[in-house]
């Protein structure tokens, strides 16, 4: 009798986590728990907000489960959830409620290693169904205008990493492709903001409005020139500011093509390989033509 109470004791103890990761786990939930309040406040939706309290709720009851085996209070991160905010306010509420889900479904995989216990296998399951859930909450969000702003980002990158490798050689002087691009890139932004501003307004959607996705479409294609253009306002050798510009053209593709991938679940490195390949390809073709032209035309600046 003794022997089998000790092997059950032993068996228990097996089961239940280590204290450290009890603790990691408690800061942890505590921390989604702002975050999740936080996410409500800031929700426009109302079938949303209430979504974001029940699993903020459900995330408390975890608190007090790991409270009570810890036996201690646990703060939030208050970096985290400040990071969090500022996510939702820079890159809007889908992106961070994909990151939640993917949260959701490694604490899931956390707690059922210790399934044997069966509160902790309760809480595994509610983490799998939290990852449910926002994956549903995050498929009815709608991104309006995320086809305005694919549609500034991706011209301004094929055209103008093409024309500034272009003008790179055939003008030679950073100051004047600087320049030239300058003039060029607001000309095209504002061109590119009234194409959309007609194009939507042809189409008549609920969902967008005209303005908006014009100041999507030109805003995006503005700051992606400003990026380009500022190498060229930095260093006197023209073909160093040509490689910090073609740098910058690709960490813009990469952070673009991570959100988009996060957002609508795709593979980024496709995406990415495909775009950073046409707008280079564009490059090197626009480059050629520039010394071809120098070349024939015998104009030497």
């Amino acid at each position: 009798m003794e022997t089998t109470k000790t092997n059950l004791h032993d068996r228990r103890r097996r089961e239940e986590p280590p204290r450290a990761e009890l603790l990691s786990l408690q800061r942890e939930e505590t921390t989604v728990c702002e975050v999740y309040r936080r996410l409500a406040g800031l929700a426009r939706d109302a079938a949303g907000r209430q979504m974001l309290l029940r699993l903020m709720a459900d995330e408390q009851r975890h608190c007090r489960v790991l409270s009570d085996r810890t036996g201690c209070r646990m703060e939030p991160d208050s970096r985290r959830v400040l990071w969090y905010v500022c996510l939702v306010r820079l890159l809007g509420p889908a992106f961070v409620v994909r990151r939640m889900e993917a949260r959701e479904r490694a604490a899931a995989v956390r707690y059922s290693l210790f399934a044997g216990r069966r509160v902790f296998a309760r809480i595994a399951s509610e983490e799998r169904h939290h990852g449910e859930a926002l994956t549903d909450l995050a498929g009815r969000m709608r991104l309006c205008y995320i086809s305005s702003v694919i549609l500034g980002l991706n011209d301004a990158l094929v055209e103008f990493t093409g024309a500034l490798a272009g003008f790179t050689l055939a003008l030679s002087e950073p100051r004047l492709v600087a320049l030239a691009g300058g003039i060029t890139g607001i000309a095209a932004a504002l061109s590119m903001a009234a194409s959309e501003y007609l194009a939507t307004k042809s189409e008549k959607s609920p969902e967008k409005r005209p303005l908006r996705a014009a100041v999507c479409t030109g805003l995006t294609y503005f700051l992606t020139v400003a990026a380009l253009i500022a190498p060229y306002l930095i260093f006197a050798n023209p073909f160093w500011a040509l490689g910090v510009m073609l740098l910058a053209a690709l960490s813009i593709i990469a952070l673009f093509n991570y959100y988009y991938a996060v957002v609508h679940r795709e593979s980024f490195r496709r995406r990415f390989v495909e775009m950073a390949a046409i707008s280079f390809g564009i490059a090197a073709i626009s480059f050629g033509i520039g010394y071809l032209l120098k070349r024939f035309t015998g104009i030497s600046i």
